[in-house]
């Protein structure tokens, strides 16, 4: 089957002086086009007269105008949908990046050992030099520049820690990820805001599980939100875009280094397909109380999802979704499958009739695994007995491989006992 897949290359400018100058310029005025577009449409400003004005009115090239004021409107269209939660239709205090389309807002020139780029920062003046970035991101873009596959899409130019980027958006147009019916494996997921469950089932029997922690991003996420509202309470508002902008790149980030974790575990099975929550309405029945609702409502579930997917896709994995009901509070055992809420504390799951202690959120991801089976019209293993819950915690080292049992709970290689399941 083939689709149409897209990723983002990121190489360093190095403009010089006048070149940085022109660059600043151009991201300030984006600032004031976006504010601008954002406050008149929270005025109640028809878009279309908005997008007129501003697209007119702009010191920047047309096209660059273009998508800033599509982004700001897109940003409203966010706000609309997550009011109670989310307002990623906040003014922005920093240098705004400056959106463009290949060949219209930006160029790029191949030659012989190097990239050329040239960027219109303001109308009629260019930034020119020559792109820096890994091996493999300007073999990337080369091949895509001369590809008839691949497409060369839009950019952001913009200043990062004191550095000039450019991120260059890249299509696969003829790309091939495997039909998901011809799939022989089936990878539940279970994502939860400090880890990711995963479990792979075949037909027959369950293959391997695995836990995947990323305490940091919560840990992260809880510091942002204290220094954000001590500033506030300070008075000191206009910090507040500033931390909440680290904290998105900081997420993003670590995000990405999960799922490409997920990814590579799950490309070692046969043919597999990946199975995930269809967690569409999740936000509408969540009401824990206004401390538990902001946790789990701003929740980066939908991004790591897309990460995953759009990964996976460019290993030829193919990805689906299943109704979420129960997979967290119905034993795994198929000779026992009790399903209730006293079944679950936190990372615990020890079922009330038979007895069976797991990891929570693996337990949650064989079930996944199993409705993935269903959903596909395979047979349903009989699990009698489930392999030990294992974890891969993030090292400043690396990752590194630890079982989360703390001695022999049961037997041969089975935790199926009722202790040394750690929390």
């Amino acid at each position: 089957m083939q689709k149409s897949l897209t990723k983002t290359l990121v190489f360093q400018l190095q403009p010089d002086e006048s070149g940085q100058q022109l660059l600043d310029d151009a991201f300030l005025e984006a600032r004031r086009v976006y504010n601008e577009t954002i406050r008149r449409a929270k005025n109640g400003d028809d878009w279309a007269k908005i997008r007129k004005d501003l697209e007119s009115d702009a010191d920047l090239v047309n096209n660059t105008a273009q998508l800033v004021v599509q982004k700001s409107l897109e940003a409203m269209e966010n706000y609309y949908e997550y009011d109670d939660y989310n307002h990623p239709s906040h003014t922005t205090d920093s240098a705004y990046p400056l959106r463009s389309n290949y060949e219209e807002g930006y160029n790029l020139f191949l030659e012989d050992d190097c990239i050329r780029y040239r960027i219109s920062a303001k109308p009629y003046n260019p930034v020119k030099g020559t792109l820096c970035g890994s091996p493999d991101a300007l073999e990337q873009l080369r091949h895509a520049i001369q590809s008839d596959a691949w497409r060369v899409g839009t950019a952001e130019a913009m200043r990062r820690n004191e550095k000039y980027e450019l991120h260059i958006t890249i299509t696969h147009t003829e790309a091939e990820v495997r039909d998901k019916e011809e799939s022989r494996t089936v990878v539940g997921i279970d994502s939860n805001e400090d880890c990711v469950a995963l479990a792979a089932l075949h037909e027959d029997d369950i293959v391997d599980s695995v836990v995947i922690d990323f305490p940091e991003i919560k840990e992260e996420r809880h510091r942002y939100f204290t220094m954000r509202k001590r500033m506030q309470n300070n008075g000191k508002s206009s910090f507040d875009r500033a931390f909440e902008q680290q904290e998105e790149r900081f997420v993003h980030d670590q995000l990405h280094k999960v799922s490409r974790q997920v990814v590579e575990w799950v490309s070692q099975f046969e043919k597999p397909v990946i199975v995930f929550e269809d967690l569409k309405e999740m936000r509408d029945s969540i009401d824990y109380g206004t401390r538990m609702n902001r946790r789990l409502h701003s929740l980066p579930f939908r991004k790591l999802r897309e990460f995953i997917t759009y990964k996976a896709a460019f290993q030829g994995v193919p990805s689906d979704e299943i109704n979420p009901e129960y997979t967290s509070q119905a034993c795994s055992l198929t000779e026992c499958e009790q399903t209730t809420r006293a079944n679950r504390n936190k990372k615990r799951f020890k079922c009330v009739d038979c007895g069976r202690q797991d990891h929570a959120d693996r337990n949650a991801a064989i079930n996944i695994a199993k409705k993935g089976l269903a959903t596909l019209d395979r047979n349903v293993p009989a699990l009698k007995t489930l392999p030990n819950v294992r974890k891969l915690r993030r090292q400043p080292s690396g990752c590194v491989n630890q079982p989360t049992v703390t001695h022999d709970t049961a037997r041969g290689h089975h935790a199926d006992g009722v202790a040394g399941v750690s929390d």
